[in-house]
């Protein structure tokens, strides 16, 4: 099978085709046929950086395709199964190849609603958002600002609290902010126009996907008692403390529990993907390239022939 290898870290041009035996299912589980790949943030960052346990690696960890094999003991899937999911994040990645092996609990059945190319988006980045609202306990009628709701779990996240009856407020840049509204903001503020916390004050939550300073400035814009959580930066505890407000970073793990909220979400018509290009797997390096500009609109997939 082919696969995409990057013997060490370095820039995209280090991501090159490679044979490989296609894989036995082990006890718990699957043989998946790749149809389609996200790229996300920390593929990038892996690639650069590492840490990777052995070399060459292949990365990805979320994949749609159809269930080719499955090993002993899996009686939740059957050969011909269309299934999606994000594998054995953050462990050793995998799913930059024709045919990848996945844990059974880490995958669920693609609803028909979705093509493969929406399915794989729809893995990393709307589970962390899932996570993170859940990490809040985000209620119905609480006021939660989204940072870069047009981006990949940005945009997920506008929907999913929308879906819990919150009242959403996203920022953006000035071009994607019909976009962003198009999800089911309530409210989109410029960031670029204004400093976000001179734009809203008093909030119940506050999800930062940015990093940088824009957590310690988030903590600045809740009620006390409200919630920031990141996923790009290390919130300042001891500021949190002093304002009275919560503050966590996540880390999002796989959960098929996770993945059969978000479908039952999509069959309800509430969660969509918005993939704004798609690239052959062969040009994997190019879509590392785009991904590193930070100006995606929602999500970057790989599709696999």
């Amino acid at each position: 099978m082919t696969v995409i290898e990057l013997a060490q870290p370095g820039g995209p041009e280090v991501l090159r085709p490679a044979t490989r035996p296609v894989p036995t299912p082990g006890l718990g589980e699957v043989l998946v046929r790749v149809r389609a790949v996200s790229i996300n943030p920390v593929d990038t960052k892996v690639r650069r950086n590492g840490p990777l346990p052995t070399l060459p690696a292949v990365l990805g960890w979320d994949v749609s395709g159809e269930v080719v094999a499955v090993g002993p003991f899996v009686n939740e899937f059957a050969v011909g199964d269309e299934v999606f999911g994000m594998l054995a994040f953050p462990e050793q990645p995998g799913a930059y190849a024709e045919y990848v092996l996945a844990r059974a609990g880490d995958i669920t059945i693609k609803p028909a609603e979705l093509s493969h190319t929406d399915a794989a988006a729809m893995t990393l980045a709307a589970l962390t958002a899932e996570q993170a609202l859940e990490k809040m306990n985000l209620r119905a009628g609480q006021r939660i600002l989204i940072h870069a709701g047009a981006g990949g779990v940005g945009h997920y996240a506008v929907q999913l609290a929308r879906a819990r009856g919150a009242h959403v407020i996203a920022t953006a840049s000035a071009h994607n902010m019909d976009f962003v509204r198009s999800l089911g903001a309530d409210e989109v503020i410029d960031y670029r126009a204004r400093p976000f916390e001179e734009q809203v004050q008093g909030l119940d939550a506050v999800l930062d996907t940015v990093g940088g300073d824009t957590a310690t400035r988030s903590l600045e814009v809740l009620r006390p008692g409200g919630w920031l959580v990141c996923i790009a930066a290390q919130p300042d505890a001891a500021r949190a403390q002093a304002l009275g407000v919560h503050a966590a970073r996540i880390l999002v793990y796989p959960s098929r529990a996770g993945l059969n909220t978000l479908v039952k979400l999509v069959e309800a018509g509430r969660l969509r993907s918005h993939v704004s290009r798609t690239f052959p797997l062969a040009q994997v390096a190019d879509a590392h390239r785009a991904q590193e500009t930070g100006r995606t609109v929602g999500k970057l997939v790989l599709t696999v022939p």
